[in-house]
C-alpha cells in the first residue's frame, strides 16, 4: 500500500517537537497494511532512540513473554503493527522518562490508523494510549482500566507498561500475569495463526 509507505517515510522524516527533544528526532514505528495487532505504547526509551527498533529492551522483552511470541514474529510488520503514542524519546523526567509528546499522535495518528484496515486488536499499553483510545470508557486509574480488560474486547485490550520499573504494580496486582495474560496469549495466538 503506497499510501502508508509515503506516509511512514513522512513520519521518519518528523521534526516537529525536535526542539523539545534532548536526544534529537528519531521517531521509532513500523506498519504495514496487512497488519492484524497494533500495540500503541507510549515512546522510546533511550535504548530504543539508539537502536531504532521498537521495544528493543527489557520492556520489549517481557511484553513478548506476554504475548508468548518470538521476537521474530513480534519484528514482522506484516503481522504486528507498533505505533506508539510518541514515536521519539522524550527526555528523562523525576521519576523516569517524560510523557510522549503530544504532537505526534495529534499530528500522525488520524493519518496512520485508517491506513492499517486488518487491525483486529489494538493493545494499550500505559495510562497515555489507554486515555487516549478509550476516552470517557477509560476508568479513573490503569489499575482499574486493566482490571476491566474484558469490557474492552474484542477492540482494545490494556495492560500496564511491561517495564522493570513496574515490579512493584505486578507484585501488586498478581490477578493480571494469572487472568489477563493467558487471554492476551490465546488472543494473539489466534490472531497470528
Amino acid at each position: 500500500m503506497e499510501g502508508l509507505e509515503d506516509l511512514l517515510q513522512q513520519v521518519r522524516a518528523c521534526r516537529i517537537c525536535e526542539e523539545h527533544l534532548p536526544l534529537g528526532p528519531r521517531p521509532v514505528l513500523h506498519a504495514s497494511a496487512t497488519a492484524r495487532l497494533l500495540i500503541v505504547g507510549q515512546a522510546p526509551g533511550t535504548k530504543v532512540h539508539a537502536s531504532g527498533i521498537p521495544w528493543d529492551d527489557q520492556s520489549g522483552k517481557r511484553l513478548r513473554q506476554w504475548l508468548g511470541i518470538t521476537p521474530e514474529v513480534f519484528y514482522d510488520a506484516s503481522k504486528i503493527a507498533i505505533i506508539p503514542m510518541g514515536f521519539c524519546y522524550p527526555g528523562k523526567g523525576k521519576s523516569g522518562d517524560l510523557p510522549p509528546r503530544p504532537e505526534c499522535a495529534r499530528h500522525w495518528h488520524q493519518q496512520l490508523l485508517p491506513l492499517l484496515p486488518a487491525v483486529e486488536l489494538t493493545l494499550l499499553i500505559g495510562k497515555y494510549a489507554q486515555d487516549y483510545f478509550l476516552q470517557k470508557t477509560a476508568h479513573a486509574t490503569l489499575t482499574q482500566t486493566v482490571a476491566h480488560w474484558p469490557e474492552y474486547l474484542p477492540r482494545y485490550m490494556p495492560l500496564p507498561h511491561p517495564s522493570p520499573r513496574n515490579q512493584f504494580w505486578l507484585r501488586h496486582n498478581p490477578w493480571f500475569e494469572a487472568d489477563a495474560v493467558p487471554a492476551l496469549q490465546q488472543l494473539v495466538g489466534a490472531l497470528l495463526s
